[in-house]
């Protein structure tokens, strides 16, 4: 095979796979002035696995708060269906093993550091539309992506790292996986990847019914004692089918087939007249053991596999995608403090375990057996009150997901609340530029003089806000996440460590 050289001799970043993840990555990286690739496997991003319905998903509160955080949110709004502050009628907030919890049984006023009107519950939007506005975004940026480019091999070194893809050869100083839950970087690499396999083959498809059996199928989502299946009219189906996942990518789709699926699963003689389009998914769960292996890693899907119940992987790779970024960005330009990078894994890594034990948990309510049948009428029973909705909407939404950070105040490790300033302005605003934020309410000359020490990492911002919730300073990873906070008298030597511990040593002067 004849492999071309491209022009660009030596990339900070080779990204391999142009998804949400890597995109969204490719943005942060960009935004730090590094010279980024993208390569992806397919040759253009249109898919019907992007559209209305199959396309739709859930954006979590951290989500949200990312892309507002960078300018995006703006640019996904169109397709939008945001619910913010909460909400005054009865609507459903999300689902486990597919039993609703609703909005009004929420009560957001339990999550401390969270102001009015700050996001409290997620919002809906499509795969085509979400990737389109990070396209624009990466692309804006200077990021080049070669599309019909599929990574075919890897070869790591002590400073670069080569990769061969679609016919040519590129070389960059660090290489991360964004290619999917089959990542050929992770599996080149030779990434440990285990946990549990499937017990189930999950369909999604667009059909026709035919006349009476429209009115067979009851709309919503239904535990039968053969699996479960949910009907979206005219013509939504999904089920899961506890084949342990044997369909699964192991023969083609046809409409015979997926109309004795739904008659097993659904106790029916229902009738498909036609099947325009379908995907097959399983509930195998596995994740990496490492998320970084010398000059490669992994994020989203390539890091961590699992069920697609309750929209929770999409969001787990863009916060993989937002903590990873700043810090390899700081790590290439050498500003990064000793062991800065190992805080991704970290940090991520058990936000990625919690997410597959969550996913697990609700395979196993659904399993059409006795016993959990019985699990999931108490686990409804629990949803239904307030204390039960809370705890699964806070645990769905990501509304209180925490680092852990050390000891220290309780809102480290956590999401800034997006204080609005005087002047108007946000939080949110000050974090769009990609540095850290030195917030100030107690206008200190001694954090005033602080910030000098760490200028061009770090945005030093003196001013009051509408509501403080009682701080007096706090220090703002680029990220979003709180490293340091105070509501007392600031200590400049508190601040100082953590500014020290997270952006590397200060500027000489």
């Amino acid at each position: 095979m004849h492999i071309r050289h491209p022009s660009h001799p030596l990339y900070d970043v080779i990204i391999a796979g142009a998804g949400p993840v890597g995109l969204f990555l490719a943005c942060e990286l960009g935004l730090a002035g590094l010279s980024v690739l993208l390569l992806e496997q397919a040759e253009h991003p249109a898919s019907f696995l992007k559209q209305l319905p199959f396309g739709l998903r859930g954006l979590s509160v951290p989500s949200l708060e990312a892309l507002q955080r960078r300018a995006l949110l703006d640019a996904v709004a169109p397709d939008m269906c945001a619910q913010v502050g909460g909400a005054s009628s009865r609507r459903p907030g999300g689902h486990f093993a597919g039993i609703q919890f609703f909005l009004d049984d929420v009560d957001t006023a339990r999550w401390s550091y969270r102001l009015p009107g700050a996001f409290t519950s997620p919002a809906s939007v499509t795969m085509a539309r979400l990737e389109a506005a990070l396209t624009a975004r990466a692309l804006a940026l200077g990021v080049t992506i070669e599309r019909g480019c599929g990574v075919h091999t890897v070869a790591p070194g002590d400073d670069t790292v080569r990769v061969y893809a679609g016919g040519q050869v590129f070389s960059g100083r660090w290489l991360v996986g964004c290619d999917g839950g089959r990542s050929t970087v992770r599996k080149l690499c030779d990434f440990a990847f285990a946990g549990t396999e499937p017990a189930l083959t999950g369909y999604s498809a667009d059909v026709t019914l035919g006349d009476p059996a429209e009115r067979q199928l009851a709309a919503g989502r239904h535990a039968t004692p053969t699996g479960m299946y949910s009907f979206q009219p005219p013509g939504f189906v999904s089920i899961a089918d506890f084949d342990g996942g044997a369909f699964h990518r192991s023969a083609a789709i046809t409409r015979e087939h997926v109309e004795a699926t739904l008659r097993r699963v659904s106790g029916t003689d229902v009738t498909l007249t036609a099947l325009h389009r379908s995907a097959t998914w399983t509930d195998r769960a596995c994740q990496a053991s490492t998320y970084r292996q010398g000059r490669v890693l992994l994020a989203g899907d390539a890091a961590h596999i699992h069920s697609p119940l309750g929209g929770q992987g999409l969001n787990l790779g863009l916060g993989d995608a937002m903590n990873l970024g700043w810090k390899l960005a700081a790590t290439v330009r050498g500003t990064a403090p000793a062991a800065l990078l190992d805080s991704y894994t970290a940090e991520r890594h058990p936000v990625g375990a919690q997410v597959l034990a969550w996913s697990r948990a609700q395979v196993a309510l659904m399993r059409p057996t006795p016993g959990a049948t019985a699990m999931a009428a108490i686990t409804r029973d629990l949803m239904a009150t307030r204390d039960g909705a809370t705890f699964f909407a806070e645990r769905a939404w990501g509304a209180m997901l925490r680092y852990d950070l050390g000891d220290g105040h309780p809102l480290v490790g956590r999401s800034a609340p997006d204080f609005v300033l005087d002047g108007g302005s946000a939080l949110s605003a000050c974090l769009q530029p990609g540095n850290a934020v030195l917030l100030d309410f107690s206008a200190s000359a001694a954090l005033r003089g602080l910030a000098q020490s760490w200028s061009g990492r770090l945005v030093y911002v003196a001013t009051g806000a509408q509501d403080c919730l009682g701080l007096t300073a706090l220090l703002v990873r680029p990220d979003g996440v709180v490293a340091c906070a105070s509501d007392g008298v600031p200590d400049p030597a508190q601040f100082a460590r953590a500014a020290s511990r997270w952006l590397g040593a200060p500027v000489q002067r």
